[in-house]
């Protein structure tokens, strides 16, 4: 391999890279969108012509132009004969946008490689069918587990309808989350905690219960160094207990409160004069299934769920969520009445115990952070 030395430091020419480390490029270019473009999947694209990169680009935001729209103009004239690197297939149907097989069969495009497809039934395989048609060559499964993963909670919501649900928790060694006297502040170091506004800025919504407001009257809110987005803030309050001086009614981030069917009406018309949209269910209790089929329907592809035991034991009740992100703090605090991270009567039998995936363990600061996956039946 020839290295080309600039600066003290070695550098690989455009054109010995792989196929996969283009590929990588334009991942790179998609996860550091994750997050902005909902319910839009973030996807990334580089173009190559001879061997040298001349476009490269990431869907912004719904509405916007696509990734490979945006590295095709960047490469110009050298958009012909190119080729295109793209982390999810071409969109092949008129949404806000116009078609991208079309563009890049327009542009004379060579070659496209596409690391995984589109389930959207509006997509799945017609890009790839109409580049093919028009004699562009394609190649699918490049660096396919990557994008995978990457676009997990995309095809979750395409396939369900219902937003993709992470349950972040942080606990002691001994697994509590506080004091037998519900003291909580603070369980892990600043950095887990600024990690975990990392994670709120790619959510598209955060989600508590109403003990959660009354004992901590949180902001959920984005605070990071160089700003961020704000998740839209969801409020399980079956008997809307939630105060009027709340902060999660402050106005910085949108709300959603979801009561049940025999809360006061009152309240309801003050706290929508406040700007909160109340949903009530039919049913006195707060179903977990209604809540996300609601949430779907309102584009909340991403959904980060933030809550006390009794909030994670639903979810886990339901068997609701598709990730968990637990922090463990060199802590130890003991006490048999003091909360662990999932609440409510538990499941019976171990052999019916949630399995999961340890996918990734790292240290943050002090503390040790674990992301996990729900493992479905047969895996």
């Amino acid at each position: 391999m020839a290295v080309v030395k600039k600066g003290g430091m070695n550098y690989r020419r455009d054109d010995e890279l792989s196929k996969e480390e283009f590929m990588s490029m334009a991942l790179n270019l998609a996860e550091n969108v994750a997050g902005q473009t909902s319910p839009n999947p973030p996807v990334g694209s580089v173009v190559i012509k001879n061997g040298r990169i001349v476009g490269i680009g990431a869907h912004l935001k719904a509405g916007e132009r696509h990734a490979e729209r945006i590295a095709v103009e960047m490469a110009g004239e050298n958009a012909f004969g190119s080729d295109v690197y793209v982390t999810l297939e071409p969109c092949a149907h008129h949404g806000r946008t116009a078609p991208c097989a079309d563009f890049l069969i327009e542009k004379g495009v060579r070659k496209v490689y596409v690391a995984t497809l589109d389930p959207n039934p509006l997509v799945s395989g017609r890009g790839i069918e109409k580049l093919r048609n028009a004699g562009v060559e394609v190649e699918v499964g490049i660096n396919k587990e990557a994008a995978d993963t990457l676009y997990r909670p995309f095809f979750h919501f395409i396939q369900t309808k219902r937003p993709f649900v992470t349950i972040k928790t942080a606990v002691t060694t001994d697994g509590k989350i506080a004091a037998y006297t519900n003291d909580s502040k603070w369980i892990t170091s600043e950095q887990a905690r600024m990690d975990v506004h990392e994670i709120r800025n790619k959510h598209d919504a955060i989600l508590v219960g109403i003990n959660t407001v009354l004992n901590d009257n949180p902001l959920l809110t984005v605070r990071l160094p160089q700003g961020g987005k704000n998740p839209i803030r969801v409020i399980l309050d079956t008997h809307l207990r939630t105060p009027l001086e709340a902060n999660v009614l402050n106005g910085e981030a949108p709300a959603i409160i979801f009561c049940g069917g025999d809360a006061p009406i009152e309240k309801e018309q003050l706290l929508q004069s406040l700007g909160a949209e109340v949903i009530r269910l039919q049913e006195t209790s707060i179903s977990i299934a209604q809540v996300l089929k609601e949430l779907g329907e309102r584009n909340i592809m991403t959904l980060l769920v933030e809550g006390g035991a009794e909030v994670n034991g639903s979810f886990l009740q339901e068997q609701a969520f598709q990730q968990l992100i637990l922090y463990m703090a060199p802590k130890i605090i003991g006490g048999k009445t003091a909360a662990t991270s999932f609440g409510g009567l538990g499941l019976s039998l171990m052999k019916d115990a949630l399995p999961l995936l340890f996918e990734k363990v790292e240290m943050i600061g002090r503390d040790i952070k674990i992301t996990a996956t729900v493992q479905k039946e047969g895996n």
